[in-house]
């Protein structure tokens, strides 16, 4: 009995060759790439749509302040005056908060960190699936495309924590 995977229209003797350790280690390679593309594609995407709520929000709520200010009631009503008044504390009070959550998590450098990471593994791996630039003359060309995907995360990685410290002087 043959140890190979039975493959439709294969022999089993061919069958066990055509899982060559290069095209399985081709494979791991594309399917990490594949993941990583997909992951910076969720997370630029995700921060994003986060970043334009947040700013949306400050936009429309900034922009309500004049004009609840500039309302003008009748003096005989004092509790429509005061909550008025309360309700363009509470804007101001909101829009402090929510830019502070832009500065603590950083959505708008996430997006395009994350965007930017996407972009590079996806003109490798068209380079590597076209065989052309570095990749045409390499002598290992998956080592060579798989070294480059764990570069390109770790310059991401790098870039993040860069923000974080440089974050953390501002505040300091």
């Amino acid at each position: 009995m043959s140890p190979a995977p039975a493959v439709p229209g294969v022999s089993s003797s061919s069958a066990a060759t055509a899982f060559e350790p290069e095209t399985e280690k081709s494979a791991t390679v594309m399917n990490r790439l594949e993941d990583q593309i997909r992951y910076h594609e969720n997370k630029s995407s995700k921060s994003q749509r986060l970043y334009k709520r947040i700013k949306s929000t400050e936009i429309v709520a900034a922009a309500l302040i004049p004009f609840l200010a500039a309302l003008h009631l009748p003096e005989n009503n004092p509790a429509i005056r005061i909550s008025l008044g309360v309700l363009t504390a509470v804007m101001g009070v909101l829009i402090t908060i929510l830019e502070g959550i832009l500065q603590l998590n950083q959505y708008q450098q996430l997006w395009i960190t994350s965007r930017s990471a996407a972009e590079t593994m996806n003109h490798e791996k068209f380079l590597y699936l076209a065989k052309a630039g570095d990749y045409s003359t390499a002598k290992d060309p998956v080592g060579l495309l798989a070294e480059r995907i764990e570069a390109i995360g770790t310059q991401e990685n790098v870039k993040w924590a860069s923000l974080q410290q440089q974050q953390k002087k501002e505040q300091g």
